[in-house]
């Protein structure tokens, strides 16, 4: 266990995408006696010191990527927090033996997110799946307005019109330029799980060839202001 800081505790919301920040911001504003958000530059290192930084996958790198590497770096970070869907073992220890000091699982609710913060920066080190304190909405005093699904999870790219989260994220990729292949390995999915998801997103986006889809991407905010090329 590391020194732990002192509640309410200052938190970063890092990823590049406005939407999804905005997103995370009103998701957690009913716990702001609880962890205070101190730094919502989209697509920066930070410029305030944070206890903790929640890294949002979306769009990014995941745990084994370089970007965060320079998270961890970063002075002023506090203890970071990976945010995602991809739950797997292999990224999750890859997370923990880079400094990440917790691995939270995106289909958490908001009450549980912030119960998964408070544990970490009271020095823990936590893996939401597996972690005891995760409990019953009711269990944990989460205010009504966040206990609505609209809430509780967060905002994404594309949601308006009917995307997926998992899907959104495989669009921003298309429209950022990477392959299928590419995308299979940086998302842990199959090519042939990937195509099928490819097909219903497109089906929603209304578009049948990629170039049509890199289009549609561009303009339903699927590329981040502050960053026209991926990080290799």
């Amino acid at each position: 266990m590391t020194t732990p800081f002192s509640p309410p505790y200052r938190l970063r919301l890092l990823n590049d995408y406005e939407v999804v920040v905005a997103g995370l911001r009103t998701m957690l504003a009913p716990y702001q006696d609880r962890v205070r958000i101190v730094e919502t530059d989209v697509g920066t290192t930070g410029h305030r010191t944070a206890d903790l930084t929640l890294y949002d996958t979306f769009g990014l790198t995941q745990a084994d990527g370089c970007e965060i590497d320079e998270v961890l770096r970063d002075p002023e970070a506090g203890h970071v927090v990976i945010y995602s869907w991809n739950m797997q073992a292999d990224l999750i220890q890859t997370a923990l033996n880079k400094g990440c000091r917790g691995y939270i699982d995106k289909s958490m609710g908001a009450g549980v997110l912030v119960e998964c913060l408070e544990a970490i920066g009271a020095g823990e080190v936590l893996v939401s799946d597996t972690a005891e304190i995760i409990a019953p909405a009711e269990a944990v005093g989460v205010p009504p307005t966040a206990a609505d699904p609209a809430l509780a999870r967060g905002t994404w790219p594309g949601q308006a019109e009917g995307l997926t989260a998992r899907e959104a994220e495989i669009v921003a990729l298309i429209t950022r330029g990477l392959t299928n292949a590419e995308i299979a390995t940086r998302s842990y999915i199959t090519i042939n799980s990937l195509k099928s998801c490819i097909r219903s997103a497109y089906r929603k986006m209304g578009v049948e060839r990629r170039s049509q889809a890199v289009r549609w991407g561009m303009e339903h905010g699927m590329v981040p202001p502050r960053r026209e090329k991926i990080a290799q």
